[in-house]
């Protein structure tokens, strides 16, 4: 090669390098300086999918240890085990007093020791707490777990009809009640007496026959440890606790909850990072499974120190958040609306919120009155086998779909037809899953991982929430009632709830139970209830069509006093629709989804229409201008 080939060859070279360099150089500006905030969001999502994941796995393991573990590894043992590690750390504080781990354990002694004496309780039986939000409430579960006796967890909110059945429900032979609720027992102690129900209270006196004070024998017993054998053919699978959810048969239907589920519930604030150090407020009802198990059961778990409060205050909230330090709170979507009705407060430690049902607006303005407060949105059931956990930061989702937990816990989101009230299935009889971003019902496929135990004697029930043959011949799966969608970047969005059970205070309302009562009134033939949404409010209000009886007016001060004795404050339906007829289906079901749409606005409806008055004690005519004070939440619902 020529001098001159050499350095036209060289020239050439160096301007290929030149140029690749300056194209490598131009893609590094432009990279840098384009919106790198979708992949930075994309990278911090997926590390909250491994943080998640790692925490899930460790504490798989341990449940998978404890369920191998002989004799099986209780909640109770992990609650010892704390109370020997730091018997003097508080354990909960209640009203200006506390209450370290060493008397807990101390004083739950004492009541098993009570209770053996005094009803004879043995390994199996099952106990009624029909019980207040108190810290005797704790250490009396804690007492039945060390005799192995299951919980039965009655709402204090019912009455009469309900409170018997759910005797019936879960075989308990022995109540444990409070001064406060005397007067709901002593209603329906004939009844109790007659079944031979043994019946406590926690009192050092009661002058009334069949009711036995307990506080004094409680006080006198032993609070030495008991022995490991009065519980020793617990297993994982034995039935821990009995918790009360809304039934479309119109009473309560009795959860069973087993050992291996209580475990699993309490497990949800390792799962988000809660720790030890943390402090934990509890300020929903120990009869729900978010105040026992996800609160109470949760801080067992965590070692941590609890505050209970007997009822949610909206106004003593952040209050007690300062008192008492408290980094996580609780909460229904009902409660975070209270709160954003109080003035900006910023004044506190809370870093964790943990519950459900918060609407994305209230969420958001959360947010912006009460600082950088991680909202840790749950969506599950009592008695189902599905779950999720919103653990990212984004407003207005219930989860985040990631492969680990769909191995774990199959499911699925299936067509389903509003109108019908059924899965939509194809012509080989098998049902159509939803497409991603379409609105569809969440099942969860029936395994050992995760099964459905059901509900305690009611196989109607139970076999309801079965449904056969979902995505091939044979399969089993939970039918959870409710209505999801999932997104293109698997985020799980709560839509809706179907079936004859609607949403109200963050209470379940079971339709026909409150048919049935408004049916007792003297004008009332056939009632129709449903939930019907009202803006500015979580869920649904309770709303009734009802048909009135051959020649008789409505009586407004009648169904009141039926509604208001016989049903809990959220229960009652606050409107009534007069209507000449109820529509129904060919299977004569009562038709719900055009009465839903039309709500309650006076304007639209020609049919009569009642609001529920408080003040006057009465159903009052209900009009235009009414209507638009509810709307303005001028009318308080």
């Amino acid at each position: 090669m020529s001098a001159e080939e050499e350095s036209h060859a060289y020239h050439s070279h160096r301007f290929r390098i030149s140029d690749r360099g300056c194209h490598f150089l131009c893609f590094w500006k432009s990279f840098l300086t384009c919106n790198l905030a979708p992949l930075r969001t994309y990278s911090k999502l997926c590390l909250n999918d491994c943080a998640f994941i790692w925490r899930s796995l460790k504490l798989g393991i341990r449940l998978t240890k404890y369920k191998k573990s002989k004799p099986f590894y209780s909640l109770l043992d992990h609650f010892l085990d704390g109370a020997k590690r730091h018997p003097d750390k508080v354990f909960v504080h209640f009203e200006g007093h506390q209450y370290s781990y060493a008397e807990v354990d101390k004083q739950s002694s004492k009541v098993a020791r009570a209770l053996q004496a005094e009803a004879k309780l043995k390994e199996g039986d099952t106990v009624a707490l029909f019980l207040p939000n108190e810290p005797v409430y704790m250490w009396t579960f804690l007492g039945l777990a060390k005799l192995g006796c299951p919980a039965a967890l009655l709402n204090f909110n019912i009455r009469s009809k309900s409170l018997l059945h759910c005797f019936s429900c879960c075989g308990a032979k022995v109540l444990i009640t409070s001064p406060e609720l005397q007067d709901a027992v002593e209603e329906v102690l004939p009844t109790l007496t007659e079944q031979g129900i043994s019946v406590y209270i926690l009192s050092d006196s009661c002058r009334v026959p069949g009711i036995e004070p307990l506080a004094g024998k409680i006080s006198n017993a032993s609070d030495e440890p008991l022995s490991k054998e009065l519980r020793a053919n617990v297993t994982v699978r034995s039935t821990a606790l009995y918790i009360y959810t809304s039934g479309t048969t119109g009473l309560p239907k009795a959860a069973v909850v087993t050992h291996e589920r209580v475990w699993a519930a309490c497990f949800i604030q390792a799962a988000v990072g809660v720790t030890a150090d943390d402090i934990f407020y509890i300020n929903l009802p120990l009869y729900h499974s978010a105040g026992f198990l996800i609160g109470m059961a949760g801080g067992i778990e965590r070692g941590m120190t609890m505050v209970l409060r007997r009822k949610f205050s909206a106004s003593q909230f952040w209050n007690d958040c300062r008192k008492y330090n408290v980094t996580v709170m609780q909460y229904i979507g009902e409660t975070l609306r209270y709160l954003c009705n109080t003035p900006k407060d910023r004044q506190h430690r809370v870093r964790f919120a943990i519950g459900n049902g918060a609407r994305t607006d209230i969420w958001t303005e959360f947010l912006n009155r009460f600082g950088d407060i991680h909202v840790r949105e749950l969506y599950g059931a009592t008695e189902g086998n599905i779950g999720f956990i919103n653990y990212t930061n984004k407003v207005g989702v219930v989860g985040r779909i990631n492969y680990l937990h769909k191995f774990f816990f199959p499911h699925t989101l299936i067509k389903f037809d509003i109108e019908k009230e059924e899965p939509v299935r194809n012509s080989d009889g098998l049902c159509i899953e939803a497409s991603r971003g379409e609105t569809g019902l969440l099942v969860g496929k029936i395994t050992k991982r995760s099964p459905f135990v059901g509900y305690a004697a009611n196989k109607t029930q139970t076999d309801k929430k079965r449904l056969h043959d979902v995505l091939k011949k044979g399969d089993l799966y939970f039918n959870t009632g409710d209505l999801l969608q999932i997104d293109s970047e698997n985020f799980v969005y709560f839509m809706d709830r179907v079936g004859d059970t609607f949403r109200w205070k963050g209470e379940n309302v079971a339709t026909s139970e409150v048919g049935d009562i408004l049916t007792t009134a003297n004008s009332i033939l056939e009632a129709n209830v449903y939930g019907v949404k009202v803006e500015g409010h979580e869920g649904r209000i309770g709303m009734a069509a009802v048909t009135l009886k051959e020649g008789e007016d409505f009586d407004c001060a009648d169904a009141y006093k039926q509604v208001v004795t016989y049903l809990p404050a959220y229960a009652r339906p606050r409107f009534i629709r007069l209507q000449p007829c109820l529509e129904v289906t060919g299977t004569f079901k009562m038709k719900k989804v055009k009465l839903v749409e039309e709500g309650f606005n006076p304007v639209n409806i020609s049919d009569r229409l009642y609001f529920l008055d408080t003040e006057k004690k009465t159903y009052i005519p209900l009009t235009e201008e009414m209507y638009n004070a509810i709307m303005s939440l001028e009318i308080k619902l």
